[in-house]
């Protein structure tokens, strides 16, 4: 998942950069006097300004969304561990138990022969 993530924030560097170039490019090359284009820089980089605080206003959205669903599922993923070792705890001492009755069947019938 994390190697998605890394091409998409590749793939949204490329296609902002590609955006600023080719506007740089567009608006040099167009016919207006130097006025006209400075003010049009200065609105193209407010509108780029504005566009990269959103796409990164998601992208922050997006990566709290997947931290809350990782600290779930690790919450969910802990808590079964969780049972499941508590059942083999159990099995265990039933284990346990059960190979001491006939030790303690045999320690209790052998001080009843000793004291005969």
């Amino acid at each position: 998942m994390s190697q998605r993530n890394g091409d998409f924030g590749s793939f949204l560097s490329g296609l902002l950069l590609g955006g600023l170039v080719g506007s740089a490019v567009a608006l040099l090359m167009a016919p207006q006097s130097g006025d006209e284009t400075r003010q049009l820089l200065r609105e193209k980089g407010i509108e780029l300004k504005d566009r990269t605080s959103e796409g990164l206003e998601a992208a922050y959205a997006r990566a709290e969304a997947a931290a809350a669903e990782a600290r779930s599922r690790a919450d969910e993923l802990a808590d079964m561990v969780k049972e499941r070792g508590d059942e083999l705890r159990e099995r265990g001492q039933a284990v346990i138990d059960a190979a001491k009755a006939p030790a303690k069947k045999k320690a209790a019938s052998g001080n009843a022969d000793k004291k005969s």
